[in-house]
């Protein structure tokens, strides 16, 4: 048997982390198992269901480096079959139709509330000849459930569940327009598609209940369940947007690198001895349902700051550059062009080594793109006094009879200043950084003068001694 798991959002939104990770689970799951891994998008809710919500979770899994062994399956598109299905049980005595009116729903349900009862169908029309309805009079086709005895789940991740089929009402198959219903064209689309295992929350735990007297009543085989665990915030709460970044897009636009986040997704909720950090290769030897928890997972900021950090430091540095720059475009005061980019690239070893998000890494590079005059913080300020200009006078004309200015050449040419004045490297080190990035903050000194450059160097020296004279 081929183990067949899928991917099945609905296109209303952006891709939510916890979609995200559902579709990761499903995906090394099937690359373990030596499986396929499909992607349907489940877009039978027209008035939701747009076409940029259906790029965006395309966008979203190719940024994730989850790929779909098949092309799409879009679940409008197979209304047909889902009819055929529906009438095919019809036929066969599986389901009947129901006339009731709205208004009789709803006096039924208040009639159950009243009486402390869940508000469920009655079965007025289960029993009873489509004849006795007024001719015309519209109708949905429900299923007929079984009453009696218990529906049971041996579900992968929470052990046997089951539920009272007491507990549950007749579902409706066809709308009284024709229109199949969502829990009925899942269970046709995964039969179809010959899924083996299906992965979600178990926020659908209760579907999983009535889908399976679906399966039951067209004597089809049922898939393997595995209800995953909900993620939700630090304090336990469902996640929402006071807790921070919930899509997949929010987490791209933060500075995060999809490695990064999927590593982390993994780890919630699931565990592999002491195992922290792992690569796709390491994830899809290691990962199966065993791992997985029973509880909701919370999310940690901070520790996927922390885990982006560490895949930041192993990235490719044209990579992240070319993540900087665009990150930089339109930016005021910032030139983004070639220079700045080579730059950029030149410092990236150092920087990285600073930064726990791509946003803090294009905010930390951006001084390699600035303009003069620079804008000073108020500590870089203070070490633009009187000392720090001092300072970087003198420095100024040794590093400006430097032939060759690199990393190296810069580095012997400030330990020689600081020795020869008997000063602190720091005290040396810090002016220049206060006047090459208009902060207190860059990579080392060395490796910042000589990605600059020495005429750029030498340019925003002067501009700072110019600024001071002009003050003065």
């Amino acid at each position: 048997m081929t183990i067949r798991t899928r991917f099945a959002p609905s296109p209303t939104g952006l891709l939510h982390v916890g979609n995200a990770r559902a579709a990761l689970f499903n995906f090394l799951f099937a690359r373990h198992h030596g499986g396929e891994f499909l992607l349907r998008i489940e877009d039978t809710d027209k008035e939701r269901s747009t076409q940029k919500a259906v790029d965006v979770i395309f966008d979203g899994l190719a940024w994730m480096g989850i790929e779909a062994d098949a092309e799409p399956v879009f679940q409008s598109a197979r209304q047909d079959r889902h009819t055929e299905v529906a009438l095919e049980l019809l036929e066969k005595g599986q389901a009947y139709k129901c006339f009731c009116t709205p208004e009789e729903l709803t006096a039924m349900r208040e009639k159950a509330m009243a009486e402390k009862r869940p508000p469920r169908y009655d079965g007025t029309w289960r029993d009873r000849d489509p004849s006795e309805a007024p001719a015309g009079a519209p109708y949905v086709v429900r299923l007929k459930a079984p009453r009696d005895g218990e529906t049971i789940i041996k579900d992968l991740v929470q052990g046997e569940v089951r539920v009272a089929n007491s507990e549950m009402d007749d579902l409706i198959l066809l709308r009284s327009d024709g229109t199949p219903t969502y829990l009925h064209a899942v269970v046709v689309d995964d039969h179809d598609m010959d899924i083996t295992h299906v992965m979600r929350g178990d926020d659908h735990l209760t579907n999983t209940f009535r889908q399976a007297m679906i399966y039951r009543a067209m004597g089809w085989n049922l898939p393997h369940f595995a209800h995953l665990p909900l993620i939700h915030g630090p304090d336990g709460a469902k996640l929402s947007k006071r807790h921070g970044a919930q899509s997949v897009v929010d987490f791209r636009e933060e500075g995060y690198l999809p490695e990064a986040l999927c590593n982390y997704l993994l780890r919630l909720g699931w565990g592999h001895g002491d195992a922290e950090v792992l690569s796709r290769e390491e994830q899809i030897k290691l990962f199966d349902l065993d791992g997985v928890g029973r509880s909701p997972s919370r999310m940690d900021y901070v520790k996927l700051a922390h885990l982006n950090g560490i895949w930041m430091r192993v990235a490719d540095d044209a990579r992240l550059t070319d993540d900087v720059m665009q990150r930089l475009q339109g930016r005021d005061g910032v030139v983004t062009d070639d220079r700045t980019r080579a730059r950029i690239l030149a410092m990236m070893p150092g920087l990285k080594e600073r930064a726990k998000t791509l946003v803090e890494l294009a905010d930390n590079a951006a001084f390699a793109g600035f303009t003069l005059p620079l804008t000073f913080t108020p500590k870089a300020e203070k070490l633009l006094g009187e000392d720090g200009r001092t300072v970087l006078q003198g420095v100024g004309r040794d590093l400006a009879a430097l032939s060759d200015f690199t990393p190296e050449t810069v580095d012997a040419t400030l330990r020689a200043y600081a020795e020869k004045h008997e000063i602190k490297l720091g005290s040396v080190a810090q002016p220049l950084r206060a006047a090459m990035t208009g902060s207190t903050t860059s990579p080392g000194i060395d490796l910042t003068l000589a990605a600059l450059g020495q005429d750029e160097v030498l340019a925003r020296i002067a501009a700072v001694l110019a600024s001071a004279s002009t003050d003065g």
